[in-house]
């Protein structure tokens, strides 16, 4: 605990890690400008992840690109972040509007922000996945769902990493879908033109078909960033 400790304890290598958590791999020079520091400094705080395990490093052509070491990684610093943003003084509650990385964001390789807590609840209003304990459970009436969209159950459900777990967002304080289930949804959302990345780092847009199909499919209005069920 104490090694973590000292890894994510500098603002520096805490902004590199947070840059990561959508899932995407990325140069020194970009995690530099990201944290605000040379690309040589870049460099000594990324090989300091690295032999922490926190980072894995992959290499393609001149590149060395960096990311997360794996979504249990992911999903164990941001709740952490979760569980530490209400320690400190306590200030009057003052309702704000969402930002965009509020509404729509990508965690690692799942939904997060208001979105994806909104299909999380969408799934288990439909009876298609049900809450136990930390994680769901997809029901038969979720596989046939999950077949329907072309997702294969069995497959997910072979697969190494957890599989569907439920994942506290730090925006919402509610759950949202991560796991190989969570994984699965983002990439049907992207296949199918029902979400974009935006120009702003980690912010999800989506799109009009995306609107019509989660209304349709979900029964979730989405509109300028707003979600309802």
């Amino acid at each position: 605990m104490s090694r973590v400790g000292a890894l994510i304890g500098s603002p520096a290598r805490a902004l590199i890690l947070t840059e990561l958590f959508d899932g995407r791999a990325l140069t020194a020079t970009e995690l530099a400008s990201v944290a605000n520091v040379s690309p040589a400094t870049a460099s000594e705080h990324l090989g300091l992840l690295l032999s922490g395990g926190l980072v894995s490093r992959e290499k393609s052509g001149r590149h060395n690109y960096y990311r997360l070491a794996s979504p249990e990684i992911a999903n164990a610093l941001e709740q952490l972040a979760v569980q530490t943003a209400n320690i400190g003084p306590a200030v009057k509650s003052i309702r704000k509007a969402r930002t965009p990385i509020q509404n729509a964001r990508m965690c690692y390789d799942h939904i997060a922000g208001r979105l994806g807590v909104s299909i999380a609840d969408a799934l288990v209003k439909k009876g298609a996945l049900i809450a136990l304990d930390t994680d769901f459970e997809l029901t038969p009436k979720g596989e046939s769902l999950f077949e329907t969209w072309g997702i294969n159950p069995a497959d997910l459900k072979q697969s190494k990493r957890v599989f569907a777990r439920q994942c506290l967002d730090w925006s919402e304080r509610r759950h949202h879908v991560s796991g190989a289930v969570g994984a699965a949804l983002a990439n049907l959302a992207f296949d199918k033109g029902w979400i974009a990345r935006a120009k702003e780092r980690r912010v999800l847009v989506v799109t009009p078909l995306g609107q019509r199909e989660l209304k349709s499919h979900l029964g979730i209005a989405y509109d300028h960033g707003e979600t309802t069920g």
